[in-house]
C-alpha cells in the first residue's frame, strides 16, 4: 500500500502528525507513507521512522497557486498512491492529491471540500485533541464515532542523533557537567503565546543558582527575547546561560534538546520537540489550551492562570493586558520544575 499525506505547516503540528503515521503502520505494516510537507519540515520527518520519503511542497503556505498544485499532482500520479491523507483543513490543501488521481483521499470536512475528498470526516468535535483527530483519520470512518473509540494512541517519538548532537555540542562549545534546563521563550503564533521574558530570567537564574546550566532556544527572529534573559541574570551566572537562538538548525535544536533535564516552554513547536524527544516539559499557557495541543511527554506540569477571559485563542491580547501571562509568577514555574525532578516518596 503507498500513501501520501499532505502535512501540516507548523512544527508542531508535524510532530503531533508522527502519531497517525504511526497508526498506519500498525494498521498496514508494509505500507509505504510519503509526506508532502514543506522543506524546513524535512529533517523532522527524517527522523520519523514510519516515514518512508519526505516530499518538498514548493508552494508557500497559504499561497493558492492552482496551476503550480496542478503540475505537483500530475508529477505524483506515476507514484501510483492507493490513499491520501490530508491534515490541514482548508480546500487548496486538497487539490493535490485530487489532481494526482489518488483514489481515496481522506480528511476532515475542513473548508468545502466535497468533491475533492472522497472519505469526507464530518463528526471533529467529538475528538478533543487534535491527535485523536490526526489518529481518527487512520480507521474507517463507520468506526470513528468519537474519542472512546479509538485505541490507545501512540506519543510522537523522534529519532535522537547522538552523532549531530556531540557536534552541534562541540561547534557551539556546550557540555554536560551541570544539568541542563532548556527554555523555549518564543512562540511564532504571537505575543499572547509569549510568557515575559523577566519571568524566564527569575526561572534561569533560579536554575543556575541551584548548579544546573541553562540552554536559551529559539529561531533567529527570538535574539532579542533571548538576549534579554540573560543580559537580566546577574554577572557570575552569565556563563552558565548559553543563547543558542539563532544558532542552531531545526534539527540540531532536536538533538539539543533531547540533551536537556528538563524543558520550559511556551507552547509552542519546540515544546512538541522537547516531549517528543523525551523530555521532561513545563509547558506554559497563555491565550491557548492544553485541552487540545498539550505536550505528549511522560513527565509533564502544565501551568496556566484561571483568569475569565482565558483560553482566547487570539494572537495579540484583545484587552492589552496580558494577564493571562503576566499572573502567572515565575515561582510556579520553578515549584513545577521542582515536582518534575523532585524524586517522590512513599
Amino acid at each position: 500500500m503507498k500513501i501520501l499525506i499532505i502535512g501540516p505547516s507548523w512544527v508542531g503540528d508535524m510532530v503531533m502528525s508522527q502519531c497517525l503515521y504511526t497508526s498506519l503502520k500498525q494498521r498496514y505494516p508494509q505500507a509505504e507513507i510519503d509526506v508532502l510537507a514543506p522543506a524546513w519540515c524535512r529533517p523532522i520527518l527524517e527522523r520519523m521512522p514510519e516515514v518512508h520519503r519526505a516530499l518538498e511542497m514548493p508552494i508557500g503556505h497559504g499561497e493558492f497557486n492552482l496551476k503550480g498544485r496542478y503540475r505537483i499532482g500530475r508529477s505524483l500520479r506515476e507514484h501510483g498512491y492507493d490513499q491520501a491523507y490530508i491534515l490541514p483543513n482548508s480546500a487548496k490543501s486538497a487539490l493535490i492529491p485530487f489532481f494526482a488521481r489518488i483514489p481515496v483521499r481522506t480528511g476532515w470536512k475542513g473548508e468545502s471540500r466535497y468533491g475533492l475528498l472522497t472519505d469526507l470526516r464530518g463528526n471533529k468535535r467529538d475528538f478533543g485533541l487534535m491527535i485523536e483527530r490526526y489518529c481518527a483519520l487512520a480507521y474507517p470512518k463507520a468506526n470513528m464515532t468519537g474519542s472512546a473509540a479509538l485505541p490507545l494512541l501512540p506519543k510522537p517519538a523522534l529519532t535522537v542523533d547522538s552523532h549531530n548532537q556531540a557536534s552541534a555540542m562541540k561547534r557551539l562549545a556546550l557540555n554536560s557537567d551541570r544539568p541542563v534546563i532548556g527554555l523555549c521563550p518564543g512562540a511564532e503564533f504571537g505575543p499572547a503565546k509569549r510568557w515575559p521574558d523577566a519571568y524566564f530570567a527569575q526561572v534561569a537564574q533560579r536554575m543556575i543558582e541551584q548548579g544546573k546550566q541553562v540552554w536559551l532556544f529559539g529561531s533567529a527572529k527570538d535574539q532579542p527575547v533571548t538576549a534579554a534573559i540573560k543580559q537580566a541574570l546577574p554577572a557570575e551566572l552569565q556563563a552558565f546561560c548559553h543563547d543558542l537562538a539563532g544558532q542552531t538548525s531545526l534539527i540540531e535544536a532536536v538533538d539539543l534538546l533531547a540533551a536537556c533535564h528538563t524543558v520550559v516552554s511556551n507552547d509552542s513547536g519546540l515544546m512538541h520537540v522537547s516531549a517528543a524527544v523525551g523530555c521532561r516539559v513545563v509547558a506554559i499557557y497563555g491565550s491557548t489550551s492544553p485541552d487540545y495541543t498539550p505536550p505528549l511527554a511522560e513527565q509533564v506540569a502544565i501551568v496556566y492562570t484561571d483568569i475569565e477571559c482565558r483560553p482566547c485563542f487570539k494572537r495579540e491580547c484583545p484587552y492589552g493586558h496580558l494577564k493571562c501571562l503576566k499572573d502567572l509568577p515565575a515561582d510556579r514555574v520553578i515549584q513545577a520544575i521542582d515536582d518534575l525532578t523532585t524524586p517522590k516518596t512513599d
